[in-house]
């Protein structure tokens, strides 16, 4: 049995590229030490960033980003140059790293039209080019960790259509938790601009270590998780249905250590657990 950890991050997790640096060198480290690490990245914030430049409106409906093809387009460029920044780091700390797009390790398919309520009204969200994690190819993770090789994944994904392979965005948090659940990683972390789920969001002494399905819910009723730790919380929620042992939230600008310590045994963050 091996003992896979999954990190995954976002755009605004991450100090810029001083996080960057501290992240790969803590991965690096822990390599070496023995433990078999997976990376998925996503890059939300740059990808509207970079259609905002070209002139181009970021849709969302109901909180979702549609994606057409020309959307598709500048993600799969925005997402590339992150995963080529994000393996130099890990090269310039000693590591040996492999940058792929989801559609290397996954099967996907596109996502269906549905339901979704926005200002109180019903209506039919159609996410366009739009991904949702099927299936893994988990031996071609395996074969990368087995020679201390990292595996650096971009949520680009991809179905058969007909005789033609259409590329898909896949949301980061869904690429995550798919691979996280086809490799039975030990745990899943997440890393976030907090330093975990807070009873009090204005006082960082009061993170909770643990949580579980329904105590989330219980946070959410009452208000303690509210406004963005909603999202971030129901993306842990959802890597655990999808198969992860547990997950925990980590704050990506700790100066002191991202992840290594936490791999390594320290209380920090927030284990999301089903029960």
């Amino acid at each position: 049995m091996r003992n896979i950890y999954l990190i995954k991050f976002g755009g605004n997790a991450l100090d810029g590229k001083g996080g960057m640096r501290q992240l790969a060198h803590e991965v690096a480290d822990l390599v070496r030490e023995g433990y078999s690490i997976v990376l998925v990245h996503g890059g939300g914030p740059e990808i509207s960033a970079e259609m905002e430049r070209l002139g181009m409106k970021p849709m969302k409906v109901a909180g979702v980003r549609i994606t057409d093809e020309a959307g598709l387009e500048v993600a799969e460029k925005v997402l590339k140059k992150i995963n080529t920044d994000l393996v130099d780091c890990l090269l310039d700390a000693g590591a040996v790293a492999v940058g792929m797009p989801g559609y290397f390790c996954t099967e996907c398919e596109r996502k269906k039209p549905y339901k979704a309520v926005e200002n109180g009204k019903e209506l039919t969200v159609d996410p366009g080019l739009v991904g949702e994690v099927v299936s893994v190819d988990e031996q071609t993770i395996f074969d990368l960790l087995d020679q201390n090789i990292i595996p650096v994944v971009y949520p680009i994904g991809a179905e058969a259509v007909g005789d033609k392979v259409q590329h898909l965005n896949v949301n980061a948090d869904t690429m995550a938790a798919g691979i996280a659940a086809g490799v039975h990683c030990k745990e899943m972390i997440a890393i976030t601009d907090v330093p975990g789920i807070l009873e009090n969001v204005h006082d960082p002494s009061s993170k909770i270590d643990r949580v579980t399905f329904k105590e989330i819910d219980q946070l959410l009723a009452d208000g303690t998780i509210s406004g963005g730790m909603v999202p971030k919380v129901e993306a842990c929620r959802k890597a655990v249905l999808a198969g992860a042992e547990a997950v925990r939230m980590v704050n990506g600008r700790d100066p002191e250590s991202i992840v290594k310590d936490v791999i390594m045994g320290a209380p920090k963050g927030t284990l999301i657990v089903k029960e």
